[in-house]
């Protein structure tokens, strides 16, 4: 087993550190940077996206026909971790969610008339999307065969009538891909469709507030009455909806699990900075053995995490669906960023509750990891299912010349 990475890889890695520090991360500390939901202020972002494309450190996740640099998913962790050092760094550099999952997916299953029109601008920067699946009750949410949202077809168009909601980035994304029913077929009743913000048909609802920081266009509810969606706009074909969302949805777990990383060492980073100065009776917090336990523990449990996500993706890279791979990545990372937000602001005290750094935000944000694209529940679930059916073989090795 090799867990070497390569040089070129190191390169890009190195070069976005730099990027990070010098660019990104002072921005923080200053209120100005924010726009009213807890995020970067657009105007800031636009002029840091510059920069980051200007340094060649722009969508390096796609392939270089597509405009990134082929990096793979094992080099996407790489990258990816180091991006979000800063709360803010995966959207300066074109990787973050919603749009990362919709530009890889597109890139994998879209024709080339359909690239042109709904990727190429993406990745270009000049729109946002958003992935239109969830549902509130009684549709789908982490099911996806409970999909109650429908699009009949009428001649060369399909109309869509149905409700979304907590749909990420949709106030201000202008593609969407949404996930509808066009049959009842238990297998085949689901298909991706695209369409733009500016047909008529469908309405934001409401912008749901919700506990923590926002990303750009926040979490939405999505009303669909008559929408029209010409034929040649279905992604992969009629009844390849969960082809689209399997292709879509298992990479973008891993890449959430990538950027909760580096959040994670960055509350790891705060707590020992902190640690290493603060008295307390006499005594500097780093050296009591229970600080120390805390941060050594933390350390472990993001190396595991680490190992999973790497794990996964080289699965990914070998062309394999690592769905047992990613559950475990999901859920140890998640909970580790949770709990790396929470021991940071233990050690930090009232300083880490307040907002002089930013493991407050680091802290409500965290809460959702463990409910965004599968619950924990969920993938334990599905990962005993899996070892209900393979028993002893669900720890198995590759073998090196085996298929």
């Amino acid at each position: 087993m090799n867990f070497e990475i390569p040089a070129s890889v190191e390169e890009y890695r190195s070069r976005i550190a730099a990027f990070v520090a010098r660019e990104i991360l002072p921005l923080e500390a200053d209120k100005a940077s924010y726009d009213a939901h807890g995020n970067i202020a657009l105007p800031l972002l636009d002029t840091l996206r510059a920069k980051a494309r200007a340094a060649g450190l722009w969508c390096l996740q796609l392939k270089p026909e597509t405009g990134g640099a082929g990096l793979g998913k094992m080099g996407m962790a790489v990258c990816y971790e180091e991006m979000n050092r800063s709360i803010f760094g995966p959207v300066v550099f074109n990787s973050a969610a919603p749009d990362d999952g919709n530009m890889m997916v597109l890139e994998a299953l879209g024709t080339p008339d359909q690239k042109e029109k709904w990727l190429k601008p993406i990745v270009e920067g000049k729109v946002r999307s958003a992935f239109a699946m969830t549902e509130p009750h009684p549709g789908g949410g982490s099911d996806p065969s409970m999909i109650a949202t429908r699009a009949e077809k009428r001649g060369d168009k399909y109309v869509v009538s149905g409700r979304k909601w907590f749909i990420t980035g949709a106030e201000d994304a202008s593609h969407f891909i949404l996930i509808a029913r066009t049959s009842d077929d238990p297998k085949q009743g689901l298909s991706a469709l695209m369409f733009h913000r500016d047909q008529p048909g469908w309405s934001i609802k409401r912008r749901i507030e919700i506990m923590g920081p926002e990303e750009h266009g926040g979490h939405c509810e999505l009303e669909f009455d008559g929408l029209e969606i010409p034929v040649e706009n279905m992604l992969a074909g009629e009844g390849r909806g969960m082809k689209v969302t399997q292709v879509r949805l298992g990479p973008a777990r891993l890449t959430h699990c990538m950027r909760w990383l580096g959040l994670s060492k960055r509350c790891v980073e705060i707590a020992r900075a902190y640690a290493s100065e603060r008295y307390g009776f006499g005594v500097r917090l780093a050296d009591r053995e229970s600080i120390q336990l805390k941060l050594g523990d933390l350390a472990m449990r993001i190396e595991i995490g680490r190992l999973l996500v790497m794990k996964a993706a080289w699965e990914l890279d070998g062309g394999g669906f690592a769905r047992k791979e990613v559950s475990m990545a999901k859920v140890q990372v998640a909970n580790v960023l949770h709990d790396a937000a929470d021991v940071a602001i233990q050690i930090n005290g009232a300083r880490g509750y307040s907002k002089d750094t930013v493991l407050e935000w680091i802290y409500r944000y965290a809460r959702q990891a463990r409910l965004v694209d599968g619950a924990d529940e969920v993938h334990k679930m599905v990962l005993n299912r899996s070892l209900n059916e393979e028993g002893s073989g669900f720890w198995r090795w590759n073998v090196e010349g085996e298929a």
